[in-house]
């Protein structure tokens, strides 16, 4: 019993000391004070498979912010004809959610074998996730009307006569950077349109803030990656019931808790932060080093 409590005891003061040292450092990233975030999921390489896992990783995350009571949104979604989702964008808010969900970035491979595979051979699928942290106010985004190219049109696809009947559809076009987003889920223009500015706005500021970071990314040469959207960053094994998350070598035996949203994925989001601390720690002594020289 004395040596459970001992090890209680060094658990919690490892993670007391954990907090403190990363309130203590400067947060020089450009997200400090976002207290939310939009989340894109894409299925990938894989097709129908791939669909179907974009909808296990879109539950998983909805789970997740149930268990930390963040508010979810989905701005966005497009069905693939043969079940799944080719494409869903959700609006996560709340104390934390971008400091739990910025690692997520990337790509997450799955290997299962799928319910129409006879021979029971393991098929590998993907899906892409980018977490875009939303400005803490407009001010920060230097985006003019007469940047903006908006178009109305009419829904195509299921919804009902009013909706294909009306010009509800709403696509806007960033002309600087020729990103566009275009938006037909609802009845109202003026819901898709502040829908597609809510996205596209999200957009731009991830971009730029990729731009702003790119230098501090490679000056820190850190093990857990850039956070760009193309980077393989885990791995969901149906057949082993695992996942493992290749940026820091963390393999759970706990597949099922994982994408039940569980504290499980706290496990994994904790050993990516001790990793950041380090490499940030690592990088300041490197600048003090040089300084002094």
């Amino acid at each position: 019993l004395a040596r459970e409590e001992a090890g209680a005891l060094r658990q919690e003061e490892e993670s007391v000391a954990f907090q403190v040292l990363r309130d203590l450092l400067p947060k020089d990233d450009g997200t400090e004070g976002v207290k939310g975030l939009l989340l894109e999921i894409r299925a990938g390489a894989g097709g129908e498979e791939a669909a179907l896992f974009c909808v296990d990783l879109f539950q998983m995350y909805q789970k997740l912010a149930q268990r930390k009571r963040w508010r979810f949104e989905v701005l966005s979604l497009d069905e693939a004809e043969f079940g799944g989702y080719k494409e869903v964008v959700a609006e996560v808010t709340g104390e934390g959610c971008y400091q739990q969900l910025q690692f997520e970035s990337g790509i997450h491979r799955v290997q299962r074998v799928p319910k129409t595979e006879a021979a029971g051979r393991i098929h590998t699928s993907a899906s892409s996730v980018a977490v875009m942290p939303q400005a803490a106010s407009p001010l920060e985004l230097s985006v003019k009307d007469s940047d903006l190219k908006v178009e109305t049109y009419r829904a195509g696809g299921a919804g009902g006569q009013h909706v294909n009947t009306t010009d509800s559809a709403v696509r806007i076009t960033h002309l600087p950077s020729q990103m566009t987003v275009a938006i037909q889920d609802d009845r109202s223009q003026h819901k898709n349109r502040a829908k597609a500015m809510k996205i596209l706005l999200a957009r731009l500021y991830e971009e730029e803030l990729r731009k702003r970071n790119a230098a501090l990314a490679e000056k820190r040469r850190s093990q857990i990656g850039s956070g760009d959207r193309s980077e393989r960053i885990r791995t969901y094994n149906f057949q082993q019931g695992r996942v493992t998350d290749h940026r820091v070598n963390v393999t759970l035996h706990s597949l099922d808790q994982v994408l039940a949203g569980s504290d499980d994925i706290d496990t994994i989001v904790e050993a990516l932060e001790r990793q950041r601390l380090f490499d940030d720690l690592q990088h300041a002594e490197e600048e003090e080093e040089g300084e002094e020289e």
